[in-house]
């Protein structure tokens, strides 16, 4: 008893403090802290924190900021829709600081397909989608340069420097010769029409790259059928940012960049080009003489840097989103002012985008309301100036103080020359060539889920999309390049506008169910649009005034279905069908129907893949559809139409002059083309989608091809008609790649690479195979001269020459080309002797990128490389010979290329001019930084810098490489840009 007395005396303080301790830690530690996002440094809101094995737990305020109270030995689990969980041990530790990761699969499980949308996982056809975390950086004009090789399949080409210019789409190479190429754009579910007035040009500088959220691009025939008649040349899907609930964060995005020339022409300076002229006149060259000398001037005028300078822009961007109660919106006005390296050139652009996306009766109805207004003035300058800037005289000064007549400049009319180039500084300062338009866009879309039937939800999107635009191009009397054959000095003042207008109205049932293993989505609908185009154009000067208008407008109405399939979420199956109606066509081929069936196989999800723990993902998918095309051109390419004559090929009766209604060729029978397409691919993950990527082979057979074809006399008003009488093969690898290397708290590495091989072959151009058909030739580069040719057996556009033939230093020799058609020798003009050399098209392109973040940095790059590419070299080929320093009484510089062949006349079908032009191009760099709590708790910022267009490696001789096309004439040149960012967020 007294051991057991002695015993509890001395254990008893110590199992009372052991138990009161245990009390306290089953009660639990306060702990406190903050959740960020990695991607962009915010507070994260609404992020679930529970106690691991327990229901217990919490969420982050609006913040990012949260309190809870677990054991010491407990472990937290962080989730949140988009991002990676975490467990993290409490450790017995107070404070506990979470920053969340992106889940590269979640944040691209969902994609955007036509009338709907799909977890990627079930996608059976070639869908590419990229949200604008990964758009390349500092875009401030056009939309579509935000994806610039981003995507495998799918290229695009800025058309030239100037500000606001538009770019090239082009999905899988296009497929049509006499028919629009480009893909089918749809902005936040409204399909919008191509085409814009004059004076607007970019149909899409009118949206702020700022609000946009996703492009999502649509590539194969199983995917793009649902769109029908105007989706064999791809479909872009964009979709702008919305609103979400809680408390309301305003955003501001500013930049200020300075755009600068990268590269000039290489030309004679003003000496070399005097000592030019009399080894010239030495040698009995271009009819140089000692008159022709005496118009020589005293100056070194360097012409390009006359025209061109550092263009200072800025870009102002102001959102509101959150929710006004269970309201979600979006708000936001962005203002850019950019100015080109051109003189005179620059865009300045207001936008303001609402949206609004409530759900009302206990979310049965879903309203999401856009609306898209923008206001833009353009000045082109004279664009005309580049070249000139090349070609002028460099012996002579800017300005002639005796030359008052033309406004003080320098002009060869007062050194007795009709025909002169225009004085480059002359074209800018004295035309004044401006435009404003406005655009809105707006569409209301409904989705309603019927309570009776809660399986089916009924879609209803309307909406309108209005483009109207004013402009003039104007110069005074004393321009001297508005001066008539006679010298006598017309001016101009020429005024145009225009109006594009389009209505939309879809309806379609979209039904949903799982029974068991079976799911089967399904969807039907019918769509109405309604296009009208009008625009008139004033030609005035002090001799004559002529004025043309015109109004057209075409209809589409149309029935679709969509039928999605999955057995056991492994097996998928998609079938499509979509029957076009075209007012563009006659009753007899009004209507087209275009079908499509997809088969996936998720490999993965097999039992005998089961054990494969490297491989997390595994789908194979077979493709087939057909599409159509009914852009083209002419709006009603079936009827007898008559135009009026031109105001030169008047009618006198008396002394008054009419002018005449002349026919215009036209095919009764003409329809829309059509474009099968077999698409196999492969989508893949390893290390639990660390690294994912896709492979694509495809062919694509384009039938009913529209070509200018020869028909015999008195069969149609015309000698030529366009008509359905051709067909094209293309075949194409595309391969997608991406990576996380790196995927820590601190840091994050993303990696990316995309490969494309494209070939295509024109099969057929006439009704008859007509082996003795030369085809059809294309690629004007001067008056009445082409150099390309569309003909059965070769690509798209090939280039079509004499070959050049070589003496044994390898200098080209003038006029000297192999006979390839053995008839001896080889007559220019003949083209019997020319041969298909090279394409535009590339052989090979790939696209690189890449984004890092390490604690508050982030950098990122993205490049292209392109192989095999082919360019027209137009510049040397109509300036680099020396007939073309002296003519018709004027003097005109000549480029450095001229050493390269020592050409004395021109030679414009060498196959010399065909230059490789392969190049890779670093497109985008991007360094940015992220601060918080910036004087306040709530206002956070990221800083940033990027160079866009940073540097270029080629070979090639002109100025770019990259030339939509093929044919280099020189355009405004692609500048360089350094951009200084700010983003603050409240």
């Amino acid at each position: 008893m007294t051991k057991l007395y002695m015993l509890v005396k001395r254990f008893l303080p110590i199992f009372l403090l052991a138990t009161c301790s245990s009390m306290v830690l089953a009660q639990g530690i306060a702990i406190s802290g903050r959740v960020t996002a990695s991607d962009d440094g915010s507070g994260a809101p609404g992020v679930n924190i529970l106690i691991k094995g327990t229901s217990n737990g919490t969420v982050t305020d609006k913040d990012g900021n949260y309190r809870i109270s677990a054991p010491a030995d407990a472990i937290l689990v962080f989730s949140f829709v988009g991002y990676t969980s975490q467990e993290l041990p409490v450790s017995s530790r107070t404070s506990i600081d979470v920053v969340l990761l992106p889940d590269v699969l979640t944040l691209q499980e969902i994609v955007i397909t036509g009338y709907g949308e799909v977890k990627k996982k079930d996608a059976t056809g070639a869908v590419v989608n990229m949200s604008n975390k990964d758009f390349n950086k500092g875009v401030i004009a056009s939309p579509q340069d935000l994806i610039v090789g981003k995507f495998a399949g799918v290229s695009v080409t800025t058309n030239s420097g100037a500000p606001g210019s538009g770019s090239t789409i082009r999905v899988r190479g296009g497929s049509s010769l006499s028919a629009s190429n480009d893909p089918l754009i749809v902005i936040d579910g409204y399909p919008v029409d191509n085409s814009s007035p004059a004076g607007v040009s970019n149909p899409l500088a009118s949206l702020n790259p700022n609000d946009i959220e996703t492009f999502t691009v649509l590539k194969d025939a199983s995917a793009t059928a649902i769109y029908g008649s105007r989706a064999s040349n791809g479909v872009i899907i964009v979709t702008t940012k919305k609103g979400k609930e809680g408390k309301t964060q305003f955003s501001y995005n500013g930049t200020v960049s300075f755009s600068s020339l990268i590269k000039t022409m290489s030309v004679q300076s003003g000496d070399q080009f005097r000592a030019l002229v009399g080894d010239l006149n030495t040698q009995n060259i271009a009819g140089i003489d000692a008159a022709a000398i005496a118009k020589l001037g005293t100056s070194n005028t360097d012409w390009q840097k006359e025209v061109f300078q550092t263009g200072v822009s800025q870009d102002h961007n102001l959102s509101a989103s959150g929710s006004i109660k269970k309201l979600p919106y979006r708000v936001s006005y962005g203002y850019t002012d950019q100015q080109g390296i051109l003189k005179t050139t620059s865009m300045q652009r207001q936008s303001l985008n609402v949206n609004f996306s409530p759900s009302l009766l206990d979310d049965h109805l879903k309203l999401n309301i856009n609306a898209k207004g923008s206001y833009i003035n353009n000045n082109f300058g004279d664009p005309g100036a580049v070249g000139a800037a090349v070609a002028f005289d460099p012996t002579q000064a800017i300005y002639d103080p005796a030359a008052t007549q033309y406004g003080g400049y320098f002009s060869w009319l007062s050194k007795g020359s009709l025909q002169g180039p225009s004085n480059p500084v002359a074209l800018l300062n004295q035309t004044n060539n401006q435009s404003s338009s406005n655009r809105i866009v707006t569409n209301a879309q409904a989705e309603y889920k019927l309570p009776f039937f809660p399986d089916l939800k009924v879609n209803v999107n309307v909406g309108f999309d209005r483009t109207s635009s004013d402009g003039y191009n104007r110069a005074p009397l004393t321009a001297a390049f508005t001066a008539n054959s006679t010298g006598t000095l017309l001016g101009r003042n020429n005024t145009y506008g225009g109006r594009t207008q389009s209505e939309l109205t879809d309806i379609y049932f979209a039904y949903s169910k799982q029974i068991q293993d079976h799911k089967i989505d399904a969807t039907a609908g019918y769509g109405w649009q309604h296009f009208y185009r009008e625009g008139t154009n004033t030609n005035s000067n002090t001799a004559q005034t002529t004025t043309t208008t015109f109004k057209n407008e075409n209809f589409l109405v149309s029935f679709f279905g969509r039928i999605n399939y999955s057995y056991k979420g492994k097996y998928l199956l998609t079938t499509t069908l979509r029957d076009d109606g075209s007012s563009r066509f006659s009753k007899a081929n009004r209507w087209g129907l275009f079908p499509s069936l997809a088969l996936a196989w998720r490999m993965k999800d097999e039992s005998f893949l089961s054990g494969v723990q490297f491989l997390s993902d595994l789908k194979l998918r077979l493709g087939y559809g057909v599409t159509g095309q009914q852009d083209v051109g002419n709006q009603y390419p079936y009827l007898a139409t008559y135009r009026t004559s031109d105001p030169r090929a008047q009618y006198q009766l008396g002394n008054t002059f009419y002018p005449t209604l002349r026919p215009e060729p036209y095919d009764a029978n003409i329809k829309w083309e059509s474009a099968t397409t077999y698409n196999l691919g492969l989508d893949f993950g390893f290390l639990e989608d660390k690294i994912t990527g896709s492979i694509e082979v495809y062919q694509k057979n384009t039938s009913n091809l529209l070509n200018y074809v020869a028909v015999a006399n008195g069969v149609n008003f015309s000698n030529f008609i366009t008509t359905n009488v051709g067909s094209i093969e293309s075949r194409g690898l595309e391969v997608t790649l991406k990576a996380t290397p790196i995927q820590t708290k601190d840091l994050t590495w993303h990696i990316g690479m995309n490969f494309t091989t494209y070939t295509n072959k024109i099969t057929k151009l006439n009704l008859t195979n007509d082996p003795t058909y030369i085809g059809v030739f294309t690629g004007g580069i001067g008056v009445d001269a082409f150099i390309q040719n569309q003909q059965v057996g070769y690509p798209v556009n090939s280039f079509f020459t004499y070959q050049q033939v070589y003496n044994s230093s390898g200098k080209p020799q003038e006029a000297l080309y192999v006979d390839r058609s053995g008839l001896g020798g080889v007559v220019v003009g003949n083209s019997l002797n020319k041969y298909h050399f090279n394409k535009p098209n590339p052989d090979f392109l790939i696209g690189i990128n890449s984004r890092v973040n390490y604690k508050k940095f982030d950098f990122s790059f993205s490049g292209r490389l392109s192989i095999g590419n082919y360019v027209y070299n137009n510049v040397e080929s109509g300036r680099a010979f020396y007939n073309g320093a002296y003519t018709l009484g004027y003097f005109s510089n000549i480029p450095t290329y001229v050493n390269d062949t020592k050409f004395v006349s021109q030679q414009l079908y060498s196959d010399f001019y065909v230059q490789n032009a392969s190049f890779f191009k670093m497109d985008n760099l991007s360094l940015g930084y992220n601060l918080d709590q910036v004087f306040t708790q709530k206002l956070k910022a990221r800083v940033s810098v990027t160079m866009q267009n940073a540097f270029i490696i080629t070979n090639y001789k002109g100025l770019d490489p990259e030339v939509d096309g093929g044919i280099d004439n020189n355009i405004y040149p692609r500048p360089r840009v350094v951009l200084l960012g700010v983003n603050l967020t409240f």
